[in-house]
């Protein structure tokens, strides 16, 4: 899958050219040079439109874009996920440019964590990561609060922008942006979808085209469990039941199907007014993928798409 396509921002005519900064020194320099506001969108590369959404975004409430590329090993649990994670600098250098992009910032992982991961120093957010990724991917959220904690302190955003798919971190960077006194306006940018309905995701690229056609199930099980929801249904384990029972149906390996409080991301037996998020997170073979809908708000329309034939 590559970056640019038809939906994709068409390139952007600048008098300069785009800057890539590899040291934390550099991009200093760098940003403190831009005149006005900074948007931030903080990746780890194997750039897609959903990342050209988040672009978008921060550039509709900043005068200036910032991106990082950085594949943080401290956010993964399992060495063989960090090394298949994939990268490919130069088609995201050409993604960052037809986004508008004027600094991007690809630090090796020495200049981000000189000593490793051995550092005194710890951030994390607790009660927001007890459940769905954090339950099941113990130290992850932990590792996501450390370089998002960095990146903030290097580049000095006015604004930075995150996808929804990622429902708790979007949580948990909120809360940590509140907590610490960050001076970052966060905007939660919503799930992109491919025409088939699956959420954009780096990892779709690792899919099989079986397993491509696996993945629909995820967003299958969240419509059937909104359904019902909306049937009356409000009971939190019924209805992670249905979505977790597309998911196996498809032959996926589900890591955990998780009715929360959209607030709190508390587990739900009984759903009040204050609503819920439905997260989901399953296997195909060695590739992991999550989704999530609220079930007190109307199904995004790219949700609603039916299933398209084996070439998407």
């Amino acid at each position: 899958m590559k970056y640019v396509s038809e939906h994709s921002r068409p390139p952007t005519t600048r008098s300069e050219p785009m800057i890539v900064a590899r040291t934390i020194a550099e991009l200093r320099i760098h940003r403190r040079a831009l005149p006005g506001t900074i948007g931030f969108v903080p990746t780890m590369g194997a750039l897609h439109d959903g990342h050209t959404s988040l672009m978008q975004a921060v550039l509709e409430s900043a005068d200036h874009l910032v991106v990082s590329i950085f594949v943080n090993p401290t956010q993964f649990d399992r060495a063989s996920d960090l090394e298949s994670y994939p990268r490919d600098e130069e088609d995201d250098l050409r993604g960052c440019e037809a986004a508008g992009a004027e600094i991007v910032f690809i630090p090796p992982p020495q200049e981000m964590y000189p000593n490793g991961r051995d550092q005194r120093t710890k951030v994390f957010v607790d009660e927001l990561t007890a459940t769905m990724c954090g339950r099941t991917r113990p130290g992850h959220f932990d590792g996501v609060a450390m370089v998002v904690s960095k990146l903030f302190n290097i580049v000095e955003p006015d604004v930075a922008a995150f996808g929804q798919k990622d429902y708790q971190q979007l949580a948990v960077i909120q809360q940590m942006t509140n907590d610490l006194n960050f001076a970052v306006q966060i905007l939660g940018v919503e799930t992109g979808r491919n025409p088939d309905g699956l959420a954009i995701s780096s990892r779709n690229r690792l899919l099989t085209p079986d397993g491509r056609r696996r993945a629909r199930a995820l967003s299958r099980g969240l419509i059937a469990a909104h359904s019902a929801f909306a049937a009356g249904e409000r009971s939190g384990p019924v209805l992670q039941r249905i979505a977790a029972g597309a998911i196996v149906a498809a032959s996926l390996r589900v890591d955990y199907a998780e009715c929360v409080h959209p607030a709190t991301l508390q587990l739900l037996d009984e759903i009040g007014d204050d609503g819920a998020v439905l997260a989901v997170a399953a296997f195909d073979e060695d590739v992991r993928l999550i989704d999530n809908v609220r079930l007190d708000r109307t199904l995004p329309e790219a949700l609603l798409k039916p299933d398209r034939p084996d070439d998407i």
